[in-house]
């Protein structure tokens, strides 16, 4: 009897340790798009599914404080995204604050809005834009940030209750802000947020080296622009290298999209799995420039495959060499 039931045990173990155990995910880039007639130039910077073909959308440099709704109609059978408009905005009647990322609560029919004006991260009520009194209890000791590289990316998963965001660049060390440099920036904390909206949990970051130096470019960004929790609770986490030559000519974008698991612990930083990585490049003669700044899980294809829907940030079509690209990446395993 007392093997019978030490054997049982163990397959009871064997089986929940198989349950839950997390699906291996596949990445698949579907061409990105631009829809210039029915979407206005913009400085779309973060973007979150509501549900239908309905998403909310920020411009970090919108005229208020508030939110677009993109409506985006995209075929099931290919992943493609064959429309897109974009008609309202939904505004808080408050000053713009730099908006760079953005979550749906579905249980509370909210919206959260990270700025990088003043490091808060906000709630507003999705049927009309306006404010709540409501916002994620920030450490003071995490508030501060290099400027531009405050809280950009965030994401809530309806399933694990948590929201999560993380700086683009460092954070501070003993009350020092940090330095954009790479030295500093490839350091970061990714921040959990419970539903009472208190700090749960964090983690150390690290992100790649950078392909260029930034002393070499005109224009240079690098940092992580984009965050998708996973059901499972896993992480999406997009690093961004964005790099303008004097001469324009040769820029590029490089994007790589990485899986974390902040349940998997280790010793001094989360362990990272690359999904997929691609770049994009301005030639001078064809360009598909595109600073993808934020992304967000959307429909499902018919074949069951779950798309990541991304939207970049075109500096309001960039003397004409830039466009509002959207692009979605369709995922096995989800």
């Amino acid at each position: 009897m007392k093997n019978a039931c030490t054997l049982a045990l163990a397959l009871t173990i064997s089986w929940t340790a198989e349950a839950q155990q997390k699906a291996e995910l596949v990445a698949e880039i579907i061409d990105q798009v631009a829809f210039p007639e029915t979407i206005a130039p913009g400085n779309y910077s973060g973007i979150t599914f509501v549900g239908g073909d309905e998403y909310a959308v920020v411009s970090d440099k919108s005229r208020a404080d508030g939110f677009f709704i993109f409506h985006l109609e995209i075929d099931s059978l290919t992943g493609q995204i064959i429309g897109a408009t974009a008609n309202e905005f939904r505004s808080a009647d408050r000053p713009t604050r730099d908006q760079e990322g953005i979550a749906f609560v579905p249980k509370d029919t909210t919206i959260f809005i990270s700025g990088e004006t003043d490091n808060r991260i906000m709630e507003y009520r999705y049927d009309n834009g306006e404010r709540t009194t409501r916002e994620l209890i920030m450490p003071d000791s995490l508030r501060n940030s290099a400027p531009n590289y405050g809280y950009e990316a965030l994401t809530y998963s309806e399933r694990t209750g948590k929201m999560w965001t993380m700086s683009e660049s460092t954070l501070p060390i003993d009350g020092t802000p940090a330095s954009p440099s790479y030295k500093v920036a490839n350091r970061l904390r990714l921040l959990c947020f419970d539903d009472s909206l208190r700090l749960s949990e964090w983690h150390p970051y690290r992100m790649d080296e950078p392909e260029v130096k930034s002393s070499s470019a005109d224009i240079y960004a690098i940092g992580v622009s984009a965050l998708t929790a996973l059901d499972d609770g896993r992480l999406l986490v997009l690093e961004r290298e964005f790099f303008v030559p004097n001469l324009k000519v040769g820029a590029f974008v490089n994007c790589k999209l990485y899986v974390v698991d902040p349940d998997e612990l280790y010793a001094t930083e989360l362990h990272k799995t690359l999904l997929v990585e691609f770049k994009t490049k301005f030639s001078g003669v064809k360009s598909n420039l595109a600073n993808f700044e934020g992304m967000t899980l959307g429909p499902r294809m018919a074949d069951g495959r779950r798309l990541l829907v991304l939207i970049s940030d075109s500096q309001n079509q960039y003397k004409n060499k830039m466009k509002d690209w959207l692009m979605t990446i369709a995922i096995e395993g989800l």
